[in-house]
């Protein structure tokens, strides 16, 4: 299965994802900010990042400008899934280089669904 990192500094979040990844038998990464997420991704090298965009540190735009900057790491997909539902929000997202932007709260079945095609990509 896949190695994915979720960087959302509220707790309460970060359950509600690996309550859904978790039983799809996915290796989890946890991270509590941005600075938190970026050290664990270019340590442990994930196959999908799940960010926040507010979060101390290092925000969710910015940790997904620089991973689809780094090489070595732009492979990476990334979902964002934050409670900003603003339209302008989900451009940035996707122009900061996002693969899927998501609202919370998100139905399990979107977010499963987004994990699977971006798991597609990497086979």
């Amino acid at each position: 299965m896949a190695k994915i990192l979720i960087a959302d500094d509220s707790p309460t979040s970060r359950k509600a994802i690996i309550s859904v990844l978790e039983p799809l038998g996915h290796d989890l990464i946890n991270a509590e900010n941005g600075n938190e997420a970026w050290r664990k991704i270019n340590s442990l090298a994930p196959d999908i990042v799940i960010l926040d965009i507010v979060m101390p540190k290092i925000g969710g735009f910015e940790l997904a400008r620089q991973l689809k900057s780094t090489s070595g790491l732009s492979h990476i997909g990334i979902i964002i899934l934050t409670s900003l539902n603003q339209d302008v929000n989900k451009y940035w997202g996707l122009k900061q280089g996002a693969d899927f932007y998501l609202t919370k709260p998100t139905h399990p079945k979107e977010l499963i669904s987004c994990v699977d095609k971006l798991l597609e990509n990497i086979k």
